[in-house]
């Protein structure tokens, strides 16, 4: 009679534990399904378009960003005078960025302007070969090997420019290669002056 106790104590444990098994699986499954839920339609109400409107009108962050061809820093403090910056974000293999580059050697042209060109994840050697034949419009030459740097200046893809007043203020920024309305956009702001 005790070992028939005993048995029925464990076997009833032993159902219960069993029960709870499969209802702690059951709570596990629910909630896993409710969070996939959730997060899927949050994810479809979030607006994924890229956007620049946030940079437009404020200053330009704090950034450091080596030289290409020296072994030397840039920072948000060289940036002196009385003049317009554009930062142009580039890269050798990037076709879009051959494309905008005669509007580039243009723009290098203008007074009130100087170009800042950012390499962008490149090869030192690809980068310089690719200026030699299309030629160099920049008066600042940086690289971004890693890509990290450009983060700074919510840079995703390239090409990309940022073009800032003399304030240090954010103007504008183009998304793609610069196309003639942008030039003409550009000519236009540094002339107000």
């Amino acid at each position: 009679m005790v070992r028939c106790f005993f048995n029925s104590k464990w076997w009833l444990a032993k159902v219960i534990f069993e029960k709870m098994k499969i209802s702690l699986s059951k709570i596990i499954l629910l909630t896993s399904i409710i969070f996939i839920v959730v997060t899927f339609f949050l994810a479809l109400n979030k607006d994924t378009k890229y956007n620049t409107k946030d940079l437009v009108g404020k200053e330009i962050g704090e950034f450091e960003i080596k030289f290409l061809l020296k072994d030397e820093i840039f920072t948000k403090n060289n940036l002196i005078g009385n003049e317009y910056y554009l930062i142009n974000i580039w890269a050798s293999w990037c076709f879009p960025c051959k494309i905008e580059h005669p509007l580039l050697m243009r723009l290098s042209n203008l007074n009130n302007i100087k170009l800042i060109g950012i390499n962008y994840k490149d090869k030192k050697l690809n980068a310089n070969n690719f200026l030699k034949k299309l030629g160099n419009p920049y008066d600042i030459l940086l690289e971004d090997k890693s890509g990290t740097n450009s983060v700074i200046f919510s840079v995703f893809g390239v090409p990309e420019s940022i073009l800032i007043n003399d304030k240090k203020m954010i103007i504008k920024k183009f998304i793609g290669p610069i196309n003639e309305a942008d030039y003409q956009f550009i000519k236009g702001k540094i002339n107000e002056k």
